[in-house]
């Protein structure tokens, strides 16, 4: 299975990892997102972001194409991360780091960098609670000043719980999947 990522270089067809363990953000969902994401944010020219649970890593090498520098990809299968792997090698954008680690374990380390992610996207499977590892976004240090939050989930389900710190700012339902948006205050 492949999905269509566009950008400045031009369009080009990334592989999804087999099976079901991987929800891949559909097409529309990401193209609303980056949307979003530049109606809050204005351009994404050298930001920073942060892409967990990464799945096919489309989320991350999206905004790497639309010019955030620094992009770190974290997903824990080894499925995933090989697909991942492959997609970064398709794009070809530069600034994209894969780390292979459980979310919660990758939160408990201390940031690279002083400054946090200016964005960061949390996309686990639906059934994953989120409130622990925004909590740890948060106390962690791993958000810059007003960094923008986004959270996948799924439409039937309630909003995230954010943790002080954090303001909730709206919500958006694309079919099956809403995103829910805070900002780092």
């Amino acid at each position: 299975m492949t999905r269509l990522i566009s950008g400045s270089g031009g369009s080009r067809r990334l592989a999804t990892p087999p099976g079901r363990g991987t929800r891949p953000t559909s097409d529309r969902t990401r193209e609303a997102l980056f949307s979003s994401l530049e109606s809050l944010c204005g351009t994404l020219d050298g930001l920073s972001f942060l892409d967990l649970y990464a799945g096919s890593g489309a989320v991350g090498l999206e905004a790497a194409s639309r010019g955030a520098t620094r992009v770190t990809l974290v997903e824990r299968d080894p499925r995933a991360a090989r697909v991942i792997r492959e997609n970064i090698a398709t794009v070809a954008v530069t600034g994209v780091e894969l780390v292979e680690s459980n979310v919660a374990t990758f939160l408990e380390r201390a940031p690279a960098g002083t400054s946090g992610y200016d964005i960061v996207f949390v996309d686990p499977p639906y059934a994953e609670p989120v409130t622990e590892v925004l909590r740890r976004l948060r106390a962690g240090a791993w958000l810059a000043p007003s960094a923008v939050v986004c959270v996948e989930r799924a439409s039937r389900d309630a909003g995230p719980v954010w943790p002080d710190g954090v303001d909730g700012l709206r919500s958006r339902r694309y079919g099956e999947s809403t995103l829910w948006y805070g900002r780092a205050s």
